[in-house]
C-alpha cells in the first residue's frame, strides 16, 4: 500500500533519505541500482535479474497504469525493494486488473515513496552502486546510525551466486506456434516469459531447463540449439554454468545467450568478467553492431561486464572470435560472436519486455545459425 507512514531509506555510504512507505512495511535489503525506462515497470519488478536489488525509478510517477496479468516476466516480483518519486493515485488503463502499491504489499516487498530520486540516481552515478537499507514500520523508529550498521553488514552484490535462487525447479516445454522447426534447449538462469514466447513465435519448440541440469540432461533432447538466459549475480561464481556452456561449445552445437549468459559465454572463451560502476538498466540503452555500424535502443540489466579485446579478431579454446557490439554511452561489450563454432551472445535483451524491439532479429539470427548447423526439422 502507499501510506504516510514514515520510512527511511539508507545507503551503506551514510547517506540518508526520508520518505513514506510503499507497498509493504517492514525491512529490506539489498544493491541500490537505478533504471531508466520512463515505462515498463511491471516487467521490471518481474524480471528475475533483479533479485536482491533495491531498484530506484528515475521516471517521477509510477503506477498510473496499474498492473495486470499479462506482462508478468515471472510468477513473482523479484526486486528486493522499490523507490520511486511520486506513486499514481489512480491506475487507469483498460487492462488493468489491480494497484502496484497493493500488489508489492501482497508479496511483501518493501519500499519507499516521496524520495527525490533524481538526486539519488546522481549519487549512485557518482559514486557507484551500493549497498541500501529501506525501513518503515517500527523499524524506521531507529536510530540512523542502527540502521547504517545494518546496511552495511547486508551482503554485498560482488561474489553473490543467485542462479539457483531464480532458475525453476522442474523443466517445462512452451510448445512452437503453427509448423515445429527446431527444438532449443534454454539454460534458466533466470529466464524472462516474454524469451521463449519470442522463439516459439518463431516456430521453435523450447525445452526451459533448470540451471542445474547435467549437459547429458541436455543432449538428451536432441536439440538444434542451445539458449542461456539473462539471470542476477556475480558472473564470477557461476562456474557450472560455465562449464555447462563450455561442453556445449565442444559439441560445436549452436549457442546463443542475453545479457548472463553473454557473461557465461565469455568465461567459457577465457575472458574475464568485472563488475561496473553503477550497471545498465532500462529501456533506452544505445548499443551498436560493430558489424554493420547499425546502432540499436536496447533493454538492458546488467551490473557486470565481460573484459574482451575490442579491435580485431581473438584467441579463444574454441578459435577466433570476436566482440560484436558495444555500448555508445561507455564502450562498454555488449556482443560477443565465435567465428569458428556456432555461438554468439548479447549483454541486452532482445525480448524487448519492456523495451524497444530493435533488437529481435537476434532471434532469427539464432535460427539461421541453427539452420546452417544443423538439421531443420521436418
Amino acid at each position: 500500500m502507499s501510506s504516510r507512514e514514515p520510512a527511511v531509506l539508507v545507503l551503506e555510504d551514510g547517506r540518508v533519505m526520508h520518505g513514506e512507505r510503499y507497498g509493504a512495511a517492514g525491512v529490506t535489503f539489498g544493491e541500490a541500482v537505478f533504471s531508466t525506462g520512463m515505462s515498463g515497470y511491471q516487467e521490471t519488478l518481474t524480471d528475475p535479474s533483479y533479485d536482491r536489488q533495491v531498484v530506484v525509478m528515475t521516471a517521477p510517477h509510477i503506477g498510473n497504469t496499474g498492473v495486470n496479468e499479462e506482462d508478468l516476466e515471472s510468477t513473482k516480483i523479484w526486486v528486493a525493494g522499490y523507490v520511486v518519486r511520486d506513486p499514481s493515485r489512480v491506475s487507469s488503463n483498460w487492462r488493468s486488473t489491480g494497484d502496484l502499491a497493493a500488489a508489492l504489499d501482497k508479496q511483501g516487498i518493501v519500499g519507499i515513496s516521496g524520495v527525490d530520486t533524481r538526486a539519488l540516481t546522481r549519487h549512485l552515478r557518482e559514486r557507484g552502486a551500493m549497498k541500501v537499507g529501506i525501513f518503515s514500520g517500527d523499524a524506521a523508529k531507529l536510530s540512523v546510525s542502527e540502521l547504517l550498521v545494518q546496511v552495511q553488514a547486508s551482503p554485498a552484490m560482488a561474489g553473490a551466486n543467485l542462479t539457483d535462487e531464480v532458475s525453476t525447479k522442474k523443466a517445462y516445454i512452451v510448445p512452437a506456434e503453427g509448423h515445429k522447426k527446431f527444438t532449443v534447449a534454454a539454460i534458466d538462469l533466470g529466464i524472462k516469459s516474454m524469451t521463449p514466447e519470442m522463439m516459439a513465435a518463431r516456430g521453435i519448440e523450447v525445452h526451459v531447463l533448470p540451471a542445474a541440469s547435467s549437459v547429458d540432461e541436455i543432449l538428451a533432447l536432441n536439440p538444434d540449439g542451445v539458449f542461456f538466459s539473462n539471470g542476477p549475480g556475480d558472473p564470477a561464481t557461476a562456474d557450472a554454468a560455465v562449464a555447462t556452456m563450455t561442453a556445449i561449445l565442444q559439441k560445436k552445437l549452436p549457442v546463443f545467450g542475453i545479457c548472463f549468459g553473454n557473461q557465461i559465454l565469455g568465461r567459457a572463451l577465457g575472458l574475464g568478467t568485472y563488475k561496473l560502476r553503477y550497471g545498465h538498466r532500462g529501456i533506452n540503452q544505445p548499443v551498436q553492431d560493430l558489424r554493420t555500424g547499425k546502432v540499436e535502443i536496447t533493454a538492458h540489466n546488467h551490473g557486470f561486464a565481460v573484459d574482451a579485446p575490442r579491435d580485431g579478431d581473438f584467441d579463444t579454446p574454441f578459435g577466433k572470435a570476436q566482440v560484436s557490439h558495444v555500448c555508445l554511452n561507455d564502450d562498454v561489450v555488449e556482443g560477443l560472436r565465435c567465428l569458428e563454432v556456432p555461438a554468439f551472445s548479447v549483454q541486452y535483451h532482445p525480448e524487448a519486455a519492456a523495451g524497444p524491439h530493435d533488437s529481435a532479429y537476434l532471434f532469427d539470427e539464432f535460427i539461421e545459425l541453427m539452420s546452417t548447423s544443423g538439421k531443420v526439422r521436418a
